[in-house]
């Protein structure tokens, strides 16, 4: 698209600099002024003493007003804790098989997004109204309804998956629309059907505030993690479509501005999309742990917060499970593992269930049991309104939302039977907004070790109990895969905290540089009911776990220098109205080189080429930590280096006498997913191997949604525009 760049206008402030040092000992990154952090802003001189101050919505003291509860009306702490059997999602049935170009016949699954009740409270209280993804066509396998989060989609190592996504947001009755469950700013830039084809993927204007959109809800899915991926199967945030239903006006796009495009690419392997879907084909380069999720533009977090998420586990292959082998023997290691992967929904009392999916997430209730999300920006700081045309602040977006309940496979604080044995679990933080900490320290004689993260197994087993305080770091969308040994843990009751902070993370010592989440509610996790081992554990002990070796990448033949930014309100001092990407002119080894901000609609400056390996340096200027995602690849993390913001001139550059930090342990291999802290540059090596166009951002929902996202394209060509 066209447009201009944006120089980053930069505050006044008292300090002009900031640094960042190593916490020894537990991985987090700390600033040494912690109560002095600043951003690299775009736009207005502002005062900075009530900076700490707007970000803290710690729960249970976030500002009441007419409009909204504290997290929703429903308090956590009357909310009965480890009642719940922790329900292990199966794999989701396939519909049946398709044959692609070459001859093969391919799993084909056709799953659908609905509205349903879900019992997600314990038992007594009411059940909640969410979306969820699920198969279209269930037959006669009833156990196998729609639910959040979706079941599980198993795939084999290079043998590809094709996926009709559908959009069945409809009412059962009368096939009409169902609206929004939560609220939607219309003023953001965002997939915008009312605005027709012509106005669609754009930030509309309003001459007073608007309510809440209530029409028909586009969706797109993405699968998160997917290496070599079309990008016509990407699930971009402008190829939504609404659902093939009644009621919709004449004059609302159907589709968002790539839909066409992508589909004309897919129909030549699939076939045309119908109305309300789209067909999405995923190639499975890697085996790793991914999931799926909406990716509408400027919708991902309402979407995703109302259920639309679900694993995606990829098996086999060179380095899959079946490339471990045993140091003590050189014979192929084994892993904890389920009996049936593949089996229908589990019952609580199959123990024998050793590998365990878990996604995390924070939710609020209201006491009639429905989701809460704010539907004010008064929920955030207090900033009542009237928005426009006063002020640039977003009448509904709120900059972040910490929920006050932790929620595990789609039920608040459940609880797992299992042996004093090893398990193995695939972790992922689904949260919008929160980095979680989960803490397993509190349980006596554990013992954690970190065998994968984001994109496969790690170089080595990492020893969380002896190198990490048996605690692990997420940010949003990380996911890490674990084996728990409860070998040594003594019988009975033991409890999986969360001790990360119910505010912005900007790294840290827990309890020293942030407050720990409320460990009445959003600090704890589940419960693990531990019995006695029914029999001999023949897993291979993880100290003996010798992990596929995967080839690292190829040496770097450029170098892109990208910024993160936020930008102030200028009606409303500090408030935040929108965080923002950029790009580093200069070299910042070199000198003070400045930040120049782009946004969606400025012509792509990312333009790597196939076959290419590129370094990109995220330059985070912001106080906060975000964890970045580049679609389309897998990345390796090459460190992270002490950088200086200076507010006046709008540059950054090294911190002299600084030198380069290597990842910890857990974060060798590859990623997909990456905390970039606050006054670092964090460095990332990656090789494209697809034509396409597609997106990296902020995993922080909040942020993404409004305008912390960008397009790159990947060319055929050797032209490169930094």
């Amino acid at each position: 698209g066209g447009g201009t760049t944006t120089r980053v206008g930069l505050t006044r402030l008292s300090m002009t600099c900031r640094r960042l040092n190593l916490y020894a000992g537990r991985g987090f990154q700390v600033p040494s002024q912690l109560n002095q952090r600043r951003k690299l802003t775009l736009g207005m001189v502002l005062e900075t003493q009530a900076d700490h101050q707007r970000r803290k919505l710690t729960l249970g003291m976030v500002l009441e007003t007419q409009a909204d509860h504290p997290g929703g009306s429903l308090n956590p702490e009357l909310v009965d804790k480890f009642r719940t059997p922790l329900f292990i999602p199966p794999a989701m049935p396939a519909a049946g098989k398709k044959v692609i170009g070459d001859g093969r016949h391919v799993d084909y699954y056709e799953i659908s997004v609905k509205q349903f009740s879900q019992q997600i409270l314990p038992r007594g209280f009411p059940p909640t109204t969410v979306w969820g993804y699920g198969p279209a066509f269930p037959g006669k396998r009833r156990s196998f309804a729609h639910r959040a989060p979706g079941f599980t989609i198993e795939a084999k190592w290079r043998e590809p998956v094709i996926v009709k996504w559908i959009n069945d947001l409809k009412d059962e009755a009368t096939a009409g629309f169902l609206p929004p469950l939560l609220p939607v700013d219309p003023t953001l830039h965002w997939a915008n059907p009312p605005g027709g084809t012509a106005h669609r993927d754009m930030s509309p204007s309003f001459k007073t505030t608007p309510a809440s959109y209530r029409g028909p809800v586009p969706i797109v899915a993405h699968l998160h993690g997917a290496v070599g991926v079309a990008g016509h199967s990407d699930g971009y945030p402008e190829a939504w479509y609404l659902p093939a239903a009644a009621g919709i006006p004449s004059e609302y796009a159907m589709f968002g501005t790539w839909y066409q495009f992508f589909n004309r690419e897919a129909g030549l392997d699939v076939g045309a999309w119908e109305p309300g879907s789209a067909t999405f084909t995923y190639p499975n380069m890697q085996t790793s742990t991914l999931w799926y999720h909406d990716h509408a533009l400027g919708m991902t977090r309402t979407n995703v917060y109302a259920g639309l998420a679900g694993f995606y586990i990829i098996r086999g292959g060179p380095e899959g499970d079946g490339a471990i082998r045993d140091a003590r023997s050189g014979m192929r290691g084994i892993l904890p593992r389920s009996t049936s992967p593949h089996g229908p929904a589990h019952l609580p009392q199959h123990r024998n269930i050793r590998e365990i999916p878990l996604v995390i997430q924070d939710r609020s209730f209201n006491i009639d049991g429905s989701l809460f999300y704010p539907h004010s920006r008064a929920f955030f700081d207090g900033i009542p309104g009237p928005f426009i045309p006063d002020t640039d602040i977003p009448p509904i977006w709120n900059p972040e939302f910490f929920a006050n309940m932790m929620v595990v496979n789609g039920t608040t604080w459940p609880f797992q039977t299992v042996e004093q044995a090893r398990y193995r679990y695939r972790l992922l933080n689904a949260c919008n907004s929160r980095f979680l900490i989960l803490d397993f320290d509190s349980i006596p004689g554990i013992e954690v070790w970190m065998i994968g993260g984001d994109s496969g197994f790690l170089p080595a087993s990492a020893n969380m109990t002896a190198v990490n305080a048996n605690r692990i770091l997420l940010g949003p969308s990380e996911r890490a895969d674990v084996i728990v040994d409860f070998t040594r843990v003594p019988i009975g009751r033991h409890v999986l905290k969360n001790i990360g902070p119910d505010e912005p993370f900007g790294g840290g010592v827990p309890g020293t540089d942030f407050q720990m989440a409320d460990p009445r509610s959003s600090g704890l996790i589940m419960q693990f009911h531990v019995t006695p081992a029914q029999g001999k554990d023949h897993s291979t002990p993880p100290q003996y776990l010798l992990l596929p070796n995967t080839p690292p990448l190829p040496r770097e033949t450029f170098v892109r220098r990208l910024a993160l930014l936020e930008k102030e309100s200028s009606s409303f001092g500090e408030s935040p109205a929108a965080a923002f990407l950029g790009i580093v002119q200069g070299d910042p080894g070199a000198g003070p080189a400045p930040c120049i901000a782009r946004e969606w609609k400025d012509p792509v400056t990312q333009n790597p080429v196939v076959g290419t390996t590129e370094i990109w340096e995220f330059y985070n200027t912001t106080e906060d930590a975000h964890p970045m995602h580049v679609h389309a690849v897998s990345f390796e993390l090459v460190n992270r280096q002490a950088i200086l913001v200076n507010e006046e001139s709008g540059t950054v550059q090294l911190e002299a006498g600084s030198s380069p930090v290597s990842p910890e342990p857990w974060e060798l291999g590859r990623k997909d997913t990456v905390i970039a802290y606050p006054g670092q540059v964090t460095r990332l090596r990656m090789t494209f191997v697809r034509e396409g166009q597609y997106v990296w951002h902020c995993h922080i929902l909040e942020h993404e949604d409004n305008q912390m996202m960008l397009p790159y394209r990947i060319s055929q060509t050797k032209q490169r525009i930094t």
